[in-house]
């Protein structure tokens, strides 16, 4: 499926007209809200191309607008910058931080750069357990996020 059929999937999921005398302007609608999702994460010029064929910061923007095309209050993100270079690390990061301006975030992330650049508040866990919790400023400066996750060193 092409980036765009799979927004607009996502999009259907959650807002599918039931009545069928407003399916066709349904669809149209359905598409509008794809093509807009994908806009908002950048990947308005490979809308037609297969998800596939998407490179893996491109895959993680889709699933990103994917999310957007159900009009959610919260994103949910899981390590959204796994496996990306510093490239596509920073069109992420840039683009989460926008999305921060208009969403709820709960981000599971273990770039401490990226979550600082991100976050106005932080939940630090190690082992399931909560180590700290604050203005990102605090965080960066409490001696056990330090040694947790900075290696002892802000």
């Amino acid at each position: 499926l092409s980036a765009l059929e799979n927004v607009r999937l996502s999009a259907q999921a959650v807002g599918a007209p039931r009545n069928p005398l407003r399916a066709a302007r349904g669809e149209a609608d359905l598409i509008d809200k794809a093509k807009a999702a994908l806009a908002r994460v950048g990947l308005s010029g490979v809308a037609n191309r297969t998800a596939g064929a998407l490179s893996h910061g491109e895959q993680r923007q889709l699933e990103i607008a994917m999310t957007l095309a159900s009009d959610p209050k919260v994103l949910l993100l899981d390590e959204p910058l796994a496996g990306m270079g510093p490239e596509e690390s920073a069109r992420i990061t840039d683009l989460l931080r926008g999305l921060a301006r208009e969403h709820a975030i709960l981000l599971i992330e273990h770039d401490m750069d990226v979550v600082f650049a991100v976050a106005n508040w932080m939940t630090v866990m190690v082992d399931g357990a909560m180590l700290a919790e604050g203005r990102p400023a605090d965080i960066r400066t409490n001696a056990a996020v330090q040694q947790a996750y900075l290696g002892g060193h802000a």
